[in-house]
């Protein structure tokens, strides 16, 4: 069968999986966004299906303070003697820490911290034994891969943390995963940094604590060289064997917006490549070593059909799993119903680094026209298109002494300008309309059976070469105003 890449679309780095009873668990990175750490599972590796999170209270990560790409780094999900082990990175305490559950479906436990420093921190079991891994420093100050033993219980470490491996030379060495496979130990890990340069690299050795020698062909995976390719910024892998007993290799990537336009906005994506072991040892990945956005291949049967999901609705999604806030929430402020949301607004704006009146959608792909019916009592309600607190694209409605007005808004860095506006009179309702291209946006309000143009702009203004960050954009309905309260019908994502 052909598959496409990538296999969950939007906002969803880090990709970590296991396997358990025949299903396939998956994890992503969330930084500043609330609940933490979204969770799928997949019976076939190429469909995925959200059912949950696995930071859903206040009490479990700190984000109150968090600055837009800080918070919940790089999580590794595992499974071990019944339970399942979710451990990440708190980046912005600069925390490790791991929970658990024995129900996927349920909840999971309060946090179990570590003390060892760095972020993308693994788990592996072996024998009763579990080691921890990270990337960072060791107790001797040695940098690299760094190593240690651990009570899976407490947290508590047994052994000095020992830097094990120091990659192959790239920078920015992170992202360990341990694996045993075929009686060898191998490290995996990411080098390059999470840009254009990424790549997926390994190294194996006789014991979990190595040593380790390298590939001697690393990187084994990379879109580097690939200039003017949709595809780029593969790395940070994650090793799996599936049912049929063959390997590939889960990662992130992101999806340039032309083929000589190297930016990006939708965020760093989940894509599945897959991964030969040959007869000395050594595993390829890829094809020569790349990753493709499809690959035809006979490791999965015929009968699965990959399925995409083109229109997002209030009535189709659900508000606890799809949709996301900023930092912790207050719940007072929200009344989300099946057809319709109710959203108060404060003195919080979408500007400051802060926990706003807003709840969003990760944008999926390219082309997707946004629509939504919007009313309002006071302030100021509507539609962001929101990368941090300094790059976003707003059309909403606003009250102003004069009435009621639609208005475009664009801030990029320092720059923040209202482009256009359209009268409304005492009418404190209107539809607004987002169009979407890989290179621009275009802003309507809908009226009289029309399309109103208020403008257009860029999308590489949002996007991770120009804000900065590792995250993507969000499609997030907010009110702004002490006594703003704004009620959203209508919503619909409609892909191409």
């Amino acid at each position: 069968m052909r598959y496409n890449n990538p296999i969950i679309k939007g906002f969803y780095p880090d990709p970590s999986i296991c396997k358990v009873d025949g299903t396939y668990y998956l994890v992503c990175s969330s930084f500043q966004y609330f609940p933490g750490v979204p969770l799928f599972e997949s019976k076939d590796l190429i469909n995925w299906r959200q059912i949950g999170h696995c930071l859903t209270r206040k009490s479990q990560i700190q984000l109150g303070t968090v600055n837009s790409s800080g918070g919940v780094f790089a999580p590794t999900i595992r499974y071990n003697n019944g339970r399942f082990y979710m451990i990440t990175t708190n980046d912005t305490t600069r925390q490790n820490f791991y929970i658990w559950t024995d129900n996927i479906y349920g909840e999971w436990s309060e946090p179990i911290y570590v003390d060892q420093g760095g972020i993308d921190p693994d788990l592996y079991f072996e024998d009763g034994k579990t080691f921890f891994m990270s990337n960072g420093t060791d107790d001797n100050g040695i940098g690299g891969i760094v190593q240690c033993e651990i009570d899976i219980e407490t947290g508590g470490k047994l052994t000095p943390s020992r830097s094990v491996w120091q990659g192959s030379g790239g920078r920015y060495l992170e992202s360990p995963h341990l694996f045993k496979v075929y009686g060898r130990y191998y490290l995996l890990a990411a080098e390059g940094g999470t840009e254009y340069g990424h790549m997926v690299t390994y190294a194996r050795g006789d014991s979990p604590s190595g040593p380790f020698e390298a590939y001697p062909k690393n990187p084994v995976l990379t879109n580097r060289n690939l200039g003017g390719y949709e595809l780029q910024g593969v790395g940070h892998g994650d090793l799996i064997q599936d049912h049929e007993g063959n390997w590939w290799l889960f990662h992130l990537g992101f999806r340039q917006i032309g083929r000589w336009l190297p930016y990006h906005h939708l965020g760093r994506e989940v894509f599945l490549t897959p991964v030969t072991f040959g007869e000395d040892g050594w595993f390829t990945a890829g094809d020569k070593g790349t990753s493709l956005t499809s690959f035809e291949t006979d490791r999965i049967f015929n009968t699965v059909i990959q399925q995409e999901k083109k229109i997002f609705t209030f009535e189709n999604t659900d508000w606890n799993l799809d949709w996301c806030y900023l930092r912790h929430p207050v719940a007072e402020q929200y009344l989300l119903e099946l057809d319709k949301a109710k959203l108060k607004g404060t003195e919080v704006t979408l500007d400051v680094p802060a926990s706003p009146t807003f709840i969003g959608i990760r944008q999926k792909d390219f082309y997707v026209t946004i629509s939504c019916d919007v009313s309002l009592t006071n302030g100021e309600a509507g539609i962001t298109l929101y990368m941090d607190e300094h790059h976003h694209y707003d059309l909403a409605i606003r009250k102003d002494e004069n009435g009621y007005k639609v208005i475009e808004r664009l801030n990029i860095g320092d720059i923040k300008s209202i482009e256009n506006e359209v009268d409304l009179g005492s009418e404190n309702h209107a539809t607004l309309v987002i169009r979407a291209s890989p290179e621009r946006y275009s802003f309507f309000t809908h009226a009289d059976g029309k399309d109103i143009l208020l403008g257009t702009a860029h999308t590489k203004y949002l996007s991770s070469e120009v804000a900065g960050g590792f995250t993507g954009v969000i499609i997030g309905l907010y009110a702004y105003g002490e006594d703003s309260l704004a009620e959203f019908s209508k919503f619909k994502c409609e892909y191409v």
